[in-house]
C-alpha cells in the first residue's frame, strides 16, 4: 500500500514537472516590432531631418559568442562649414613654405608676419665663415676666415634683412590648410583666420538605443542585418522590456516547479523502496 501511494504521488509530481517543462519549451519570447517607424532605412538611403540631409553610410553586424551585435552610421556633409585658424601673438607659424613670427596689433586690426631667418643654415652653407657667431663686448659677430686671418662681421650686416608682411581684417591669405582664408579678427592675443570648406559629420547608431540626429531624438532598432529603423515609439520599447522581464520571472518560476517536482518524485520513490525494519 505504501509503494502504491508513493507511486501515485510520484506520478503526480512527474505530471506537474512535465507540464511545467512543456510550458517553458513552448513559450515564445516577446517580439520587438514597430507599427509606424519614422524612418526605415537601408545602406545608402538618404533622409532629411530638421532640414539637414543624412545618408546611411553603413550597417554592420558582428557575431560574437552566439550573439549578433548590429550598428550603423549616419553621415552628413556641410559643403560650407566654417573653419578657423588662430595665430597667437609672438608665436612662430609656417606659411608659404617659410617660418614667421606673428605680431598682432588689435588697435589697428592688423598683424605682421616677420620672416624667421635660419642663421644656422646660412652659416653652414658658407664655407668662408665659422658655423657659429661670436659675441664681443655684447655685440654679435660672424667670424670670417681668410688664409688664417679672422675677420669679425657684425651679424646685422652679414645676415639678410628678414621679410615682413602685414595684413588687416578682411585681407586674404592663400594656402591656409589648402584653402584661401580671410583675416576675421585681430586681438592682442591672436589673429584669427577663417575659411569655408566641406565638413563631414558621422553619427554612430547602436541597436536598441537612443540616438540624436539634428535636434531630434529617436530610438534605433535593427530588425535584420540590412535595415535600420528610427522611431519615436518609445512606449513600444518600454512595453517590450516589461514583457521580457515578465517572461523571465515566469520562466524562472516554472524551472523552479520543474526541478522541485523532479526532486520530490525521486525522493518519494527512494523512500518507498527503502527496506522496512519491521
Amino acid at each position: 500500500m505504501q509503494r502504491r501511494a508513493a507511486a501515485i504521488y510520484v506520478a503526480f509530481f512527474l505530471v506537474v514537472g512535465t507540464a511545467s517543462f512543456s510550458l517553458i519549451a513552448t513559450a515564445s519570447a516577446p517580439q520587438l516590432s514597430f507599427e509606424n517607424p519614422d524612418h526605415e532605412l537601408s545602406q545608402g538611403d538618404p533622409i532629411t531631418i530638421d532640414g539637414q540631409e543624412f545618408t546611411v553610410s553603413g550597417i554592420s553586424a558582428e557575431a560574437e559568442e552566439g550573439e549578433v551585435t548590429r550598428s550603423g552610421t549616419l553621415e552628413s556633409t556641410n559643403e560650407s562649414a566654417r573653419y578657423t585658424v588662430d595665430w597667437a601673438n609672438d608665436s612662430t607659424v609656417t606659411y608659404d613654405g617659410q617660418d614667421w613670427t606673428v605680431t598682432t596689433d588689435n588697435a589697428s586690426d592688423s598683424f605682421a608676419l616677420t620672416e624667421v631667418v635660419d642663421r644656422a643654415a646660412i652659416l653652414q652653407n658658407d664655407s668662408g665663415v665659422e658655423n657659429e657667431t661670436t659675441t664681443v663686448d655684447g655685440q654679435e659677430y660672424v667670424v670670417e676666415r681668410d688664409d688664417g686671418n679672422r675677420t669679425l662681421i657684425p651679424a646685422d650686416e652679414y645676415f639678410p634683412e628678414p621679410e615682413t608682411r602685414e595684413y588687416t581684417v578682411g585681407d586674404e591669405l592663400e594656402n591656409i590648410e589648402d584653402n584661401t582664408a580671410t583675416v576675421a579678427s585681430v586681438s592682442s592675443d591672436a589673429a584669427t583666420l577663417e575659411y569655408f570648406a566641406s565638413r563631414t559629420t558621422e553619427i554612430s547608431v547602436a541597436d536598441e538605443a537612443n540616438v540624436t540626429v539634428g535636434s531630434t531624438t529617436y530610438f534605433a532598432y535593427f530588425p535584420d542585418n540590412s535595415t535600420m529603423l528610427l522611431t519615436q515609439e518609445f512606449d513600444t520599447y518600454e512595453q517590450y522590456q516589461q514583457g521580457i522581464e515578465t517572461q523571465t520571472t515566469m520562466t524562472n518560476g516554472l524551472w523552479g516547479v520543474t526541478i522541485l517536482s523532479g526532486l520530490s518524485a525521486f525522493l518519494l520513490l527512494g523512500m518507498a523502496y527503502m527496506p522496512s525494519r519491521y
